[in-house]
């Protein structure tokens, strides 16, 4: 990604539901962007964000944070290929796994995931705020 992209990217991830009260978009791609464990893949069209992956690790385990497709774009590849994109980096990166966090409703990306050979883990998730949540 660079800096012309950006709010692409933020209007991508507001028109795939994916922005929340508590992570302003705008401060995770600066914060993604800032680290050398961190990208943000994006994929164009016509010279126009439509799909977007942020990848990174934790020196153990990679992740995966908001894939996004237009939904006009949907059913293209654009997420199967920013996925292998992702994985990718991610193996250039000596990570031996990757995770990624789905809300438990939200059936058709897991069943895109599994599609990709993804399966649920028999874990909690635990969280705690080091700092307050922005409005």
């Amino acid at each position: 990604m660079d800096d012309t992209e950006r709010d692409g990217v933020v209007a991508l991830w507001t028109a795939c539901n994916l922005v929340v009260p508590w992570n302003d978009p705008v401060a995770d791609i600066a914060l993604a962007r800032s680290k050398p464990n961190a990208a943000l893949l994006v994929g164009c069209e016509d010279g126009r964000v439509v799909a977007s992956v942020m990848v990174g690790h934790d020196g153990h385990r990679g992740w995966l944070y908001y894939l996004a497709v237009d939904p006009a774009c949907r059913g293209h590849g654009y997420g199967r290929a920013l996925v292998a994109a992702a994985e990718r980096w991610l193996i250039e990166a000596g990570m031996p796994k990757v995770h990624l966090l789905v809300r438990e409703t939200n059936h058709a990306v897991m069943a895109f995931y599994e599609r990709l050979g993804y399966a649920t883990s028999p874990v909690t998730m635990m969280q705690k705020w080091l700092r307050t949540a922005s409005p």
